[in-house]
């Protein structure tokens, strides 16, 4: 819905203005009209480097829905594998004689992106919400500068200010990134197959994108810049690794990009694996410098860059109000209110310093805050036992503290974990790998044996766990745990019959018994 034009009722435009149409701020927005309150959301980001634009809905709400299609697009060709094994089979003689069209994959998700953009902006209008396609520059207390599209600038004021920006893939700021490399951003805007692809970056993003790149037939290269999995349980970390390894991803260690320059040739490995003719265009040879002080020259098709995410904060005027961020990820301070250093602007989302970024809590906080600001509410988002899910070939998901995190907190003797393998029945009649499926609960001995971390490795891990952490919110012990029912033939039941610990474990492999 368009602003109204004319001069305003009120001291202020407006009583609530988002800059920024990432999940948080949507929510904020629609749940402030929804108290009758007059609101305008203002939501312009600039394409990336490689000029792909982006839609409304944010980092993570369009970058979520595109990491489930492109997983689901990878399992689909194994489960097509699995097929044979439960009757099914092609017309035609000998083997299944697979192939998998980019464009279409990259068409339809583009038009799925597109089209729910097009519904948040019909959710808007009926919440009443006013909406503008600008950017927004705080310029004083309670003033932002909206610039439109045209470059058309007018001063806007409102009694409250809530910045919602969300993030943007970073650079690493060496020889060619930007000239020859891509982001996440931007691998859905191939017009061709990426072909031979060196993923930088052994994030949750990095990960994600190896593993659905290498379902789909493509020879993947990972170097890991700087972890694996920084920041998640190392331990779970470890058996995806071991997975993707088995898989046939190639990973390299201990080394970094150095160096990424254009050279002549055409990678036959676009061909090889679609149905789709490439583009004519040339291969990127790449300088890869390892610890020792050695280098190594590579060519491939395409370079993903996935080494982290930087705030769009950057040109907003924050500082020109005394709004505080962290100098070194540009992030902005907030208390536990989400309020900023200056009392009415709030910052919602992954421009917030220090807190976990998923979609679904961007979305409970935003709705919290309007509740606080105009409903009158106390309750404050909770940030912690948030879940999170990671969508490589075998997901994995958790909730509460690493194993690490829980030794550093409590002691590493006041912490029993309990753990165990499975095979998801569905797997056992393609024979899929018995030890790819794990889980592991951490307790805390003290609190009765209190569940203070919840991890799943396996098919529909983000879905087995999502009942575990409403419970974990409730304060859920080891002994519930033992005392809830399984659910047969389900995966989730597995976290119902845990007996064995880590301790144990370890004791029987020093005496010879693994």
């Amino acid at each position: 819905m368009d602003p109204p034009t004319g001069p305003s009722l009120g001291p202020y435009d407006y009583d609530l203005l988002v800059i920024g149409g990432g999940s948080g701020g949507l929510a904020v927005a629609k749940e402030a009209a929804v108290l009758r309150k007059k609101v305008l959301i203002l939501d312009l980001e600039a394409p990336s480097v490689r000029g792909t634009k982006r839609e409304l809905g944010g980092s993570t709400l369009n970058l979520n829905s595109i990491r489930k299609f492109l997983q689901q697009a990878s399992l689909l060709g194994k489960a097509i594998q699995d097929s044979q094994k439960y009757g099914w089979s092609f017309k035609g003689e000998g083997d299944l004689d697979m192939c998998h069209s980019w464009s279409r994959l990259m068409e339809a998700v583009q038009e799925q992106v597109k089209s729910h953009s097009l519904e948040l902006k019909r959710e808007l209008k009926s919440c009443g919400v006013f909406y503008l396609s600008a950017g927004g520059e705080i310029v004083a207390p309670h003033t932002v500068q909206v610039t439109d599209m045209n470059g058309m600038k007018r001063r806007l004021t409102a009694e409250t200010l809530v910045i919602a920006t969300g993030d943007r893939p970073q650079y690493l700021g060496v020889p060619g990134d930007r000239q020859y490399c891509i982001t996440s951003e931007d691998l859905l805007s191939l017009p061709h197959p990426p072909g031979r692809t060196l993923v930088v970056g052994g994030s949750a993003e990095g990960l994600e994108c190896a593993g659905f790149l290498f379902g789909l037939g493509l020879p993947v290269t990972v170097v890991l810049q700087p972890d694996f999995l920084p920041g998640f349980d190392q331990k779970m970390a470890q058996k995806i690794e071991n997975h993707m390894i088995v898989a046939g991803v190639d990973f390299r260690y201990h080394c970094s990009l150095a160096k990424v320059e254009q050279t002549e040739g055409c990678s036959k490995d676009v061909l090889s694996v679609t149905s789709q003719q490439p583009s004519e265009g040339r291969r990127l040879r790449v300088t890869i410098a390892y610890k020792e002080g050695q280098s190594k020259q590579e060519d491939f098709d395409t370079v993903l860059l996935c080494v982290g995410r930087k705030a769009c904060t950057g040109d907003m005027g924050l500082q020109c109000v005394g709004v505080q961020c962290s100098q070194h990820s540009g992030r902005i301070l907030v208390n536990e209110s989400d309020q900023t250093s200056v009392d009415h602007i709030y910052a919602i989302g992954s421009v917030q310093h220090g807190r976990p970024t998923t979609t679904g809590l961007s979305v409970h906080a935003g709705t919290l805050l309007a509740r606080r600001l105009y409903a009158e509410h106390s309750i404050l988002c909770d940030y912690t036992n948030v879940p999170t899910v990671v969508l490589t070939p075998v997901e994995y998901a958790a909730c509460g503290l690493s194993e690490e995190k829980a030794n550093l907190t409590f002691g590493e003797a006041t912490i029993e974990v309990y753990h165990s393998y499975y095979w998801p029945l569905e797997w056992t009649l393609p024979g899929r790998n018995k030890n790819s499926c794990y889980v592991k609960v951490i307790c805390h001995i003290p609190d009765h044996e209190r569940v203070v971390g919840l991890h799943v490795i396996g098919p529909n891990a983000g879905d087995i766990l999502q009942g575990f952490v409403a419970a974990m919110k409730c304060g859920l012990t080891k002994q519930q745990l033992d005392a809830t029912v399984g659910l047969h033939p389900g995966s989730a039941q597995v976290f119902t019959s845990l007996t064995q610990t880590q301790r144990m474990s370890e004791a029987s492999m020093v005496r010879g018994n693994c």
